[in-house]
């Protein structure tokens, strides 16, 4: 296969950028190669690439076509995703039989395996440029797939997600060069002369790698995976969520012809996409072939990947229930407002979204004077609704419920307890059948055990709890056993006392939980930047791996040893 993309070309273009995004995770300081602004793509931005109008024609382009990718063992054709704003796109997605496409995934595995790491992670960043030339395209396909506003869409399904994909490519690199490629060993044998062998040693991919995608974040959460395991010498084989095939399609078409231009096997990427009610994550993944799983999405299919999917490395996001203990600040309206923000953004739908308040009963200290657990839990209601009192506004930070499913746990919240908040209905000028619901809150009583089925199981939604407790130190207590037995993606923690945060670090190093502190400006709960943040732990039942680090790419691939005699 004649390779149009040079070894020499992909150095030239892309070893700065690698060396940078190693640097960065060394460092942990901010860096990004992608911008966040829209306007930085398209003529005068990126070469290349597509600007607004020419991302939203590509995608309207797509709408009711036939996405051929060319992979073996196609038996036919289906679709039928439904965007959340209402309207159909239509676009039909090659059917696999994985009993064809398997195995000519495998096929290409030995001249990836020889390239070596730097020629994989190289021909990884030429994709990840080629994704980012069609930001703007990319980010309707989220937007209508997981109901995200456009520019949370363009951001988080864009720049963010490509710089996911990028660190995880990084940290892949980094652990496979740990070990040399060569060395000649010599043991010293007294008056005999020494025994002498040449090594070579080589990380050799554990084979065919699944994505089980998700919903809401279906690049953010995808990319990761995707290119930690491309990047350590495996096929990935792409199984989107039913719902959001499209932007994991887009992706797969790419990388397939950056791989066939630098000279590899295009089927090292291959999509699966479903029937309607076929459920092939489940026989794909304990298939033998598949050796590393990733996935994010609900608790119960998380633990039966873990307990079933034997044969594989397992890599899981599941379900957690994030906590905020409001203990005192000496930064009231800066507080409300952070809060506000991060309970509203994309209608709760995030995993990093706090779900539970916790208030001591008889209230805080602030800036602003003494204030109850009742003025506590109005003044956020009232800072959510002064948020989202603009219905323009509001549409362009809550997007559109996802499912009927989040529909109905909005609804059902009323019946839980006192609402402080209630959730009402927004029309949307632009998708008039696009179900867009403003966050509900429901005050509830932490020493009660009634209340405890609904504040220490995952609501998820805009639906927040605002537990009132007997102490700080209940709370801490609460926080502990909430992340012990649920688990957490995000923690936050509002206090002015020393000895207060040293507490709340202590319960989230106890218990494996990554902590935000006073947070009130610009920088939320629910947000992780790449490089510098960690993405969950893996060290609590929310989720079994962190995005990023060395453990995440390491069991990816195994070093293979051959000895020769010197």
């Amino acid at each position: 296969m004649a390779a149009e993309l040079t070894p020499q070309q992909l150095s030239e273009t892309h070893r700065p950028t690698l060396d940078q995004a190693l640097d960065a995770i060394r460092t942990r300081a901010y860096w990004s190669p992608h911008p966040e602004h829209p306007k930085a793509y398209g003529e005068g931005g990126a070469p290349g690439s597509l600007g607004a109008a020419e991302g939203k024609a590509a995608f309207d382009a797509l709408l009711h076509t036939r996405l051929d990718l060319g992979q073996p063992g196609t038996d036919g054709w289906t679709g039928g995703e439904v965007s959340p704003y209402g309207p159909e796109l239509g676009v039909e997605y090659p059917h696999a039989d994985p009993d064809v496409l398997l195995p000519a995934m495998k096929a290409g595995m030995g001249a990836w395996r020889a390239a070596g790491p730097e020629t994989r992670a190289l021909v990884c960043l030429e994709i990840l440029s080629r994704i980012s030339a069609r930001t703007h395209e990319l980010a309707h396909a989220v937007m209508h797939t997981s109901g995200q506003a456009f520019m949370m869409a363009f951001q988080a399904g864009g720049p963010h997600a490509q710089d996911r994909g990028l660190e995880a490519v990084a940290y892949a690199y980094e652990e496979q060069i740990r070990t040399p490629r060569t060395a000649d060993w010599a043991k010293p044998q007294g008056k005999r002369d020494p025994l002498r062998l040449h090594k070579s040693f080589t990380a050799a991919g554990r084979g065919i790698s699944l994505l089980i995608g998700c919903n809401t974040f279906p690049t953010w959460n995808g990319y990761p995976g995707l290119f930690a395991s491309l990047a350590t010498g495996n096929p990935v084989l792409v199984k989107p969520h039913p719902r959001a095939v499209l932007p994991l399609a887009l992706t797969v078409r790419l990388a397939r012809e950056v791989l066939t231009e630098a000279g590899f096997d295009p089927n090292l990427v291959a999509l699966a996409a479903e029937r309607p009610g076929e459920g092939i994550a489940k026989s794909l993944a304990v298939r033998p072939e598949i050796k590393i799983i990733d996935y994010t999405g609900s608790t119960a299919f998380g633990d039966w990947l873990e307990a079933n999917a034997r044969q594989a490395q397992v890599y899981t996001e599941k379900a957690g229930v994030n906590t905020i203990v409001v203990d005192s600040t000496d930064d009231y309206s800066g507080m409300l407002s952070n809060l506000a923000f991060s309970l509203s953004l994309y209608s709760g739908q995030m995993c990093t979204t706090p779900q539970n308040l916790l208030i001591p009963r008889g209230g805080i200290t602030t800036d602003a004077g003494a204030k109850s657990y009742d003025d506590v839990v109005a003044d956020v209601a009232a800072a959510v609704s002064g948020l989202l009192g603009d219905d323009a506004r509001a549409n362009a930070l809550l997007g559109a419920l996802v499912n009927p499913d989040v529909t109905a746990r909005v609804e059902a919240a009323s019946d839980l307890g006192e609402v402080a908040l209630s959730s009402r209905t927004l029309a949307n000028p632009d998708f008039p059948d696009a179900t867009v619901r403003t966050p509900v809150i429901v005050k509830l009583d932490g020493s009660k055990p009634d209340d405890d089925a609904a504040y220490l199981s995952e609501c998820f939604g805009p639906v927040s709890f605002a537990v009132a407790v007997a102490s700080t130190a209940d709370a801490l207590e609460l926080l502990r056993r909430t992340v012990r037995e649920k688990g957490a993606m995000t923690v936050g923690a509002y206090t002015t006392s020393a000895e207060v945060e040293r507490a709340v670090e202590d319960v989230c190093f106890d218990e494996s939980a990554q902590l935000s502190l006073n947070l009130t400006g610009g920088v939320y709960v629910n947000q992780t930047a790449a490089f510098s943040d960690f993405h969950g732990s893996g060290g609590n039942p929310a989720a079994n791996a962190a995005l990023c680090d060395g453990a995440f790419v390491s069991n990816r691939f195994r070093v293979l040893e051959v000895r020769r005699q010197a």
